[in-house]
């Protein structure tokens, strides 16, 4: 685990985090998810490819925005957003919480259906049943287990999580890198009660192990096994 001070300050300003929010929040809504992957969509007439083209994009972006934003100018290296090693005791927390929000997520969508009549289909889902072969289904599973989970955990929680917990404290820290992370998910409005749970146990192994890795494995095996459940739904 990383020294306690760690999470008590961060090498950032507002005006650092201001500028990736933007880009974040609205030039990558805008220019990648909606004119981008709009047009790859008319192109390859297939939004599953299409969608993984998109997200490897983004996910270059965002790593980038974060190196030339956040970790260049200041001469940091990429463990100051969590990307170092973390301790192997932590390996029985890492089941716990991949089990629980297995359980937490099922529960959530459960919910949603009998009280709204929300299912889980999506238009990323429709396009992987609609097309369901062992090269979409790895393409799938490979963007959804791999590539997400290892931008997403950097951002959201390796850079966003700490600097709104070293100014506020954890359960704000928690509250508003979770926020964040449910809303960038819209307009896949059903999964966003489950985005918002999952943004918070991320946060918490990140705040426990010092390190974005343990987040980065339960982010990718819970996406994985909704890709495997999709394929076999």
């Amino acid at each position: 685990m990383k020294n306690k001070q760690f999470f008590y300050s961060s090498p950032w300003t507002w005006k650092e985090m201001s500028r990736l929010l933007i880009f974040v929040l609205i030039m990558i809504p805008i220019l990648i998810e909606y004119l981008l992957n709009g047009y790859l969509t008319t192109i390859l007439q297939n939004e599953l490819y299409s969608g993984t083209l998109t997200g490897l994009i983004m996910s270059i972006l965002f790593l980038l925005g974060v190196y030339v934003v956040a970790l260049r100018p200041n001469n940091l290296s990429w463990k100051e957003v969590g990307l170092t090693r973390f301790s192997s005791r932590y390996w029985g927390a890492i089941i716990g919480w991949t089990i629980a929000l297995i359980v937490a997520s099922i529960a959530l969508v459960l919910l949603m259906e009998l009280l709204f009549g929300i299912g889980t289909d999506n238009t990323k889902t429709e396009s992987l049943q609609s097309r369901l072969t062992p090269t979409n289904l790895l393409i799938g599973f490979v963007s959804a287990a791999i590539i997400s989970p290892f931008y997403e955990e950097i951002f959201y929680r390796g850079l966003l999580y700490r600097f709104f917990r070293s100014k506020y404290g954890v359960r704000v820290g928690i509250f508003v890198s979770s926020f964040i992370f449910m809303i960038v998910h819209i307009p896949t409005f059903n999964t966003l009660p489950v985005n918002f749970v999952t943004g918070i146990v991320f946060a918490w192994t990140y705040e426990k192990s010092g390190s974005v890795i343990p987040g980065m494995i339960i982010h990718g095996i819970f996406n994985g096994l909704a890709v495997i459940l999709t394929a076999l739904g």
